[in-house]
């Protein structure tokens, strides 16, 4: 038990408890720092860290009261609002003793001391403490992460009037914890909004989960977003937190999500509804509180006139509904993200800045995109690396076909069939593109590779 007690701090004006103590502690304690003049305190607390205080409750100016004591703690707590604070103090001052726990003393020791019960207090207070350390460490530890896995929101821009609109909207409902459904074509940058509402949201410095609905089985579906208990089921080898648990406090963003059953949809609307989880295996609900956003490419509207989605769900999920428009809807918008991306790449490839001639503006402003924004990407990034020029000119793009970009008024959500048609087409050229290849297909079109398959089944290709 050498030294795990970390470095305690005894403030007491009776000289014979603080040699006592000392004499005791220094063979558990890593430091023993004696203080006989609590009026030190703010300066030790300013200049040093200390895991332990023991803290009389009576001085010489203050003998039987316990005032001093009182004040003292509140003083140290103002300092360390989780500071360990054990009180020393006589017998006859138990009831104070306890009035000083519940005003924020972790325990508290009578003089004399038995040498045997002070070590036991002061090593659960040690415990205490260093639980107190994880969570502050892992708080940091979250904040960091989510500074590096929230990219910055300035991928959401555009000077069109489209996304001037949704701009504005955005603004508007960041500010509240009103749940979002966010609808649009593939590559529209439907993560990277959700993740602008929450970074814009009074929860930016707590957690984003993503869940992918569409990469989820039915049979995992429970376990995944629900969390389970060891010995659950056969594979369950260990307790796990869902991802819904994990997200408490933060938001949880739901992607994909209109490629839930009916019997999956029954079970998070459960959740959504009644704002608790209860884990595979355990019948103990858990309260949580998240920010709800989910996404899709579905006509989720339609699919409630064709019973393949629940009504009540569709309610509990679009508080606000965002349609994003496609590339194609927003081409003047094309500069700026050249801008960004070949900025972007510059940087990562170490080559010098490369800009958009005007010949390879006009080729790209000809392509119908049907990846959206990630396809643009996509291709910038090519043409960067493969060209030699300063100045990307149409024949950098060689690889895009030479279509006229098609005069389609928005295909929304609410017009089934034209984004029916639009997907199919982008599934079919990807492939065709890359020989049947279903990795580099799904990798062009920005999906998974079993999301991939689901639309060729869906579209039976």
């Amino acid at each position: 038990m050498e030294n795990n007690l970390g470095r305690i701090l005894v403030i007491d004006d009776n000289e014979d408890v603080l040699f006592s103590a000392k004499m005791l502690l220094r063979k558990y304690a890593k430091e023993v720092v004696m203080e006989k003049n609590p009026k030190k305190i703010p300066f030790l607390l300013s200049n040093y860290e200390f895991d332990i205080i023991l803290l009389d409750m009576n001085y010489s100016q203050d003998i039987t009261s316990g005032q001093e004591g009182f004040y003292w703690l509140q003083e140290i707590l103002k300092y360390d609002p989780s500071a360990v604070v054990i009180m020393i103090t006589a017998f006859g001052d138990v009831e104070m003793a306890v009035r000083a726990v519940k005003e924020g003393a972790t325990d508290f020791v009578l003089k004399p001391w038995q040498n045997e019960k002070l070590i036991a207090t002061l090593s659960a207070a040690a415990k205490l403490r260093n639980s107190y350390k994880e969570v502050t460490q892992l708080k940091e530890v979250n904040r960091t992460l989510s500074a590096e896995l929230n990219p910055s929101t300035d991928i959401i821009m555009g000077n069109s009037q489209p996304m001037q609109q949704l701009f504005s909207i955005i603004d508007k409902v960041a500010k509240t914890d009103a749940d979002v459904l966010l609808l649009g074509e593939n590559g529209t940058g439907k993560e990277v909004i959700a993740r602008t509402i929450h970074q814009r949201s009074s929860r930016a410095d707590k957690v984003f989960v993503t869940v992918d609905m569409g990469a989820i089985t039915e049979s995992l579906f429970e376990s995944e977003l629900f969390g389970h208990k060891k010995g659950a089921f056969t594979d369950a080898k260990e307790d796990r937190i869902g991802r819904i648990e994990a997200a408490n406090g933060g938001t949880l963003f739901l992607d994909e999500i209109g490629n839930l059953s009916l019997a999956m949809q029954a079970k998070l609307l459960t959740v959504l509804q009644r704002r608790e989880v209860i884990r595979v295996g355990i019948n103990k609900p858990i309260p949580v509180n998240v920010r709800l956003i989910c996404a899709t490419n579905m006509p989720l509207k339609e699919m409630v006139q064709r019973n393949e989605f629940r009504q009540d769900l569709l309610y509990r999920i679009n508080t606000v509904e965002l349609n994003l428009p496609p590339l194609r809807n927003r081409l003047d918008d094309i500069p700026l993200f050249a801008e960004h991306f070949l900025s972007i790449y510059a940087r990562k490839y170490k080559q010098p800045l490369k800009r958009l001639s005007d010949s390879g503006l006009a080729k790209l402003r000809r392509y119908s995109w049907p990846g959206n924004v990630r396809e643009l990407q996509h291709v910038l990034e090519r043409a960067s690396i493969m060209s030699d020029n300063r100045e990307l000119q149409a024949d950098d793009f060689f690889f895009l076909a030479e279509t006229e970009a098609p005069q389609i008024i928005a295909a929304t959500a609410n017009d089934a069939v034209k984004l029916d048609d639009l997907e199919r087409e982008a599934v079919q050229r990807a492939l065709d593109k890359h020989d049947g290849n279903i990795s580099k297909a799904a990798k062009e079109l920005g999906l998974s590779r079993g999301a991939l398959y689901r639309r060729l089944e869906k579209y039976a290709l």
